[in-house]
């Protein structure tokens, strides 16, 4: 039995119900640069690899990855973020727009586009090189008043913390999209959620949620911190995910928990933008949140199979 039929969801119908869906992802957007090449000798000048370089890649990486994700399964999205005016952020948003994303960016020139160069040697990375700065007060107050323009024309809205500065609004931002009826999904960073409060659904890794919450020993050790950090910021659940160990949805109703399955764990980068994406799209959809998460966990399972910061197609997840 495939998973649609245990869900008991119709392709062409759920296809369609996509299509309508409506996602808005605001947060930090990045240019993932790759060189691909191959090693064969030490460096005389130091004791590293030589790489010789003979592919280069780019991918939309961080927020602008999870609208991929969410245009690759069959739904709409746009992304609202702060880039520099540079010809990697012109370089993203032609990305962006190629795969059919609805791109708004706000350009500050004092900064530049956040680049993640990967040089990659016989399926495995040599090196990430870096790229960034955090964008000014006066562009990031201009995409506070962008973003409430646009809330109404969503459903969903995603806001993806990477911690480069993109969301230092954030908790006006849910504010405001709880005042216009709006979920809004939350995949965040630091040791302080205090500014997520309010929110619909967080969605931290397990090494995410150690470092605010403290360690645990079992599974009621886990609900325990997860129930008591869901109460505190009066979320309406709590999703974390457990890599191998899969993922447990807390809701007031209980905790869900759903084993991985991913087949072949290859590349973990970009999965977290796969679960969020999924998750949001789904619930723009109309779907319960129990069967977001099964879609949102297979989906996931499906992308740390392929290299390097990759997408779920819908062709794909209805294939399971």
């Amino acid at each position: 039995m495939s998973l649609l039929q245990q869900l008991s969801l119709d392709p062409a119908g759920l296809s369609a119900r996509l299509a309508g869906a409506r996602v808005l992802v605001v947060g930090d957007v990045m240019l993932d640069r790759y060189w691909f090449g191959d090693v064969s000798r030490i460096s005389p000048e130091a004791p590293v690899p030589v790489a010789r370089i003979a592919r280069m890649e780019e991918r939309a990486g961080g927020a602008a990855n999870v609208a991929r994700n969410i245009v690759s399964l069959g739904g709409q999205a746009t992304i609202l973020s702060v880039v520099g005016d540079d010809e990697a952020a012109s370089a993203l948003e032609r990305l962006l727009i190629e795969k059919g994303v609805r791109t708004s960016f706000q350009r500050d020139a004092s900064i530049s586009t956040t680049i993640k160069l990967r040089v990659v040697a016989r399926q495995q990375q040599l090196i990430r090189l870096d790229f960034e700065d955090a964008p000014s007060h006066e562009i990031l107050a201009a995409k506070l008043d962008e973003y409430e323009r646009m809330i109404d024309d969503h459903d969903v809205v995603i806001l993806s913390d990477y911690g480069k500065g993109g969301l230092t609004h954030v908790a006006k931002m849910i504010e405001c999209a709880r005042k216009h009826g709006k979920a809004v999904l939350i995949d965040p960073k630091g040791d302080d959620y205090s500014k997520y409060a309010g929110a619909t659904l967080l969605t931290p890794n397990r090494s995410e949620f150690r470092q605010v919450a403290g360690s645990w020993q079992d599974d009621a050790g886990l609900a325990s911190k997860a129930e008591a950090l869901r109460h505190e910021l009066n979320l309406d659940a709590l999703l974390v995910t457990l890599s191998e160990a899969g993922m447990t949805l807390f809701t007031p109703g209980g905790a869900l928990h759903q084993p991985t399955l991913a087949r072949e764990v290859y590349d973990v980068s970009g999965a977290g933008d796969t679960v969020i994406g999924t998750l949001g799209l789904m619930l723009a959809a109309g779907l319960p949140l129990p069967q977001a998460m099964s879609l949102a966990n297979a989906a996931a399972g499906i992308v740390v199979g392929k290299l390097g910061t990759a997408v779920c197609r819908q062709e794909e997840l209805f294939a399971l």
